[in-house]
């Protein structure tokens, strides 16, 4: 059975791709992960992020000049043109008014207008606590939402915060097509969204695209939108299609079954520096810095991980200068903290751990650990030190950083077992749901100084109660962080904030809730007559500006 769903995919890819060589105005992507879910707020995954920035449009988001802008709204607000006014919150301290005003002509792919009737309901949705909105804090915030009309209202936050203008999470849901859905029964919304039982529905799309085919694990259809509302696309047509292993998508590449890789979620650095060599005549091949950091989440529930002292040795246990030395030829740098070096927060200050096998072992001593009789690390209570190490499954590099880390690991004393799933379950259930036993790899995507709460505050752990909202997947809870988080989102003077970012980078990189390993930098694999792609550099993927790419042969 297997083999035969194989080989039916891969009738379906053909098939795909001869329809596209046979049509100069459709576009085939090809890309590492299937989205768990296309629900536009539930579950963060680049993939989907990718996949629906071309179905949709934020109200605002940072371009590729790292400057916020409105993108669903016509003027963003500020204190200068009057759209933005301080107001008093419930507690008597200061909030925020802001007046929004939707693009005239945005409408649904059914032809119903986006309208503050979609404004309304996007509230309700995240503010329900078992909705499992990934960013719900931001819908908590949320005091209330006055209509002026059908397309303006004004949104009353209960914080003025130094981003007191930025909507970029706020994604819009069709009222008139999820209302009924979700009042039905908000606990399982999540698993009845019209967004994975009937996908190719045009009204819950208003972007320059609109999905009209999926299957599952295989690929993703979208065709030009015929409601949207900005610059009409060159493509008629883009085939997104997911090839979860690297070393298969340059094969693909190679074929002509794909005409463009992703360079968040396609080849490895290392691959696409041995293409370029081979196949720079026919390709371009971009290598984006940006925010995008590699580390491992640590289940701080685990009582192995439990002990600051013990990450910290294991941490000392890696020598990551050679790792990206080795895999990387030096071209992603070790992460130090959670901040890129590129961001204006950043922070050299912090503690590093450099490579100190002696270090690690005093640590582990500190912490109880003994070798026992294979080497293997065991405690007081005689629990060895034995760890899973997860990650996608089919990512060439990261399981290659896997195999290294764990012999680097092993030299120490750490049995690490290697165990990875496919992208949709890895992001989906185990990481989402917390059920990742001990370390779990991967990478955070960032705006330019993105305050990370929603993955280091207390009340950000998912859980069942909360519909598995929040994204602090490690379970880190500490009174410090929350009270440095909480002060830099309303702290309005630049260099007090910036000494607060210092304070949080130098906690974290003390307590490590997660294990940093380094920053990527993205490679973007494009055909030559391929024009108007923009990488960013940061947590939009490319397909922001979908509408402006073209043919030029």
């Amino acid at each position: 059975m297997r083999r035969l769903a194989v080989l039916m995919l891969i009738s379906l890819w053909a098939g795909v791709a001869v329809r596209a060589a046979e049509d100069p105005r459709t576009l085939t992507i090809g890309i590492t992960q299937y989205p768990y879910t296309l629900h536009p707020n539930i579950d963060s995954m680049a993939a989907k992020s990718y996949v629906l920035m071309m179905t949709m449009r934020p109200f605002t988001e940072f371009d590729a000049e790292w400057k916020l802008r409105c993108y669903l709204c016509t003027t963003l607000p500020t204190f200068e043109n009057g759209l933005a006014v301080r107001v008093p919150n419930a507690d008597g301290g200061d909030g925020v008014a802001l007046t929004f005003t939707i693009q005239p002509d945005a409408t649904w792919g059914d032809g119903t207008p986006v309208s503050t009737d979609d404004v309304l309901f996007t509230w309700e949705v995240g503010r329900h606590p078992l909705s499992g909105v990934a960013s719900a804090e931001l819908y908590r915030r949320i005091e209330r939402i006055e209509v002026l009309d059908g397309k303006r209202f004004v949104l009353y936050l209960s914080k003025l915060t130094f981003q007191y203008n930025l909507l970029n999470d706020f994604r819009l849901l069709p009222a008139h097509l999820e209302r009924p859905v979700f009042e039905a029964d908000p606990a399982t919304y999540r698993n009845r969204t019209l967004y994975d039982t009937d996908p190719t529905n045009p009204g819950l799309y208003f972007g320059p695209y609109r999905i009209t085919e999926v299957v599952e694990g295989g690929y993703v259809v979208l065709e030009r939108n015929p409601t949207w509302y900005g610059d009409r696309p060159y493509f008629d047509r883009i085939v997104v299609k997911i090839i979860e292993n690297t070393a298969a998508l340059e094969a693909n590449l190679l074929a002509g079954a794909i005409d463009m890789i992703d360079g968040g979620l396609g080849m490895s650095l290392d691959q696409a520096l041995a293409f370029e060599k081979r196949h720079g005549d026919r390709f371009v091949v971009r290598f984006q810095p940006g925010l995008v950091y590699e580390h491992i989440e640590l289940m701080l529930d685990n009582p192995l991980l439990a002990d600051r002292r013990v990450r910290q040795a294991l941490l000392y246990s890696l020598d990551r200068e050679l790792l990206v030395q080795q895999l990387f030829a030096g071209r992603q740098p070790v992460a130090h903290s959670n901040v890129h070096p590129l961001d204006p927060m950043y922070a050299e200050d912090v503690p590093r751990y450099r490579y100190d096998p002696e270090r690690a072992a005093a640590l582990f001593r500190e912490a109880g650990f003994a070798p026992g009789p294979d080497g293997i690390l065991v405690d007081p209570e005689g629990r060895r030190m034995e760890l899973v190490l997860m990650t996608t499954a089919g990512n060439r590099t990261r399981e290659l950083v896997q195999q290294v880390l764990q012999g680097m690991w092993r030299k120490a004393g750490v049995a690490v077992t290697i165990r990875n799933e496919p992208a949709r379950i890895f992001f989906g259930e185990t990481v989402t749901r917390r059920r990742f036993p001990a370390m779990a790899m991967f990478a955070w995507i960032s705006s330019p100084e993105s305050v990370p709460r929603s993955t280091l505050h207390c009340e950000e752990i998912p859980s069942a109660e909360n519909g598995w909202s929040g994204q602090n997947f490690t379970g880190y809870c500490n009174p410090e962080m929350d009270r440095l988080l909480d002060a830099i989102e309303v702290e309005l003077d630049r260099e007090r904030r910036r000494e607060l970012w210092a304070e949080l980078q130098r906690l974290y990189a003390t307590d490590l809730p997660v294990l940093p390993l380094y920053f990527r930098a993205n490679p973007h694999i494009w055909p030559r007559w391929l024009k108007g792609v923009v990488p960013a550099g940061h947590q939009a993927p490319t397909t922001m500006g979908v509408e402006y790419w073209r043919r030029d042969p």
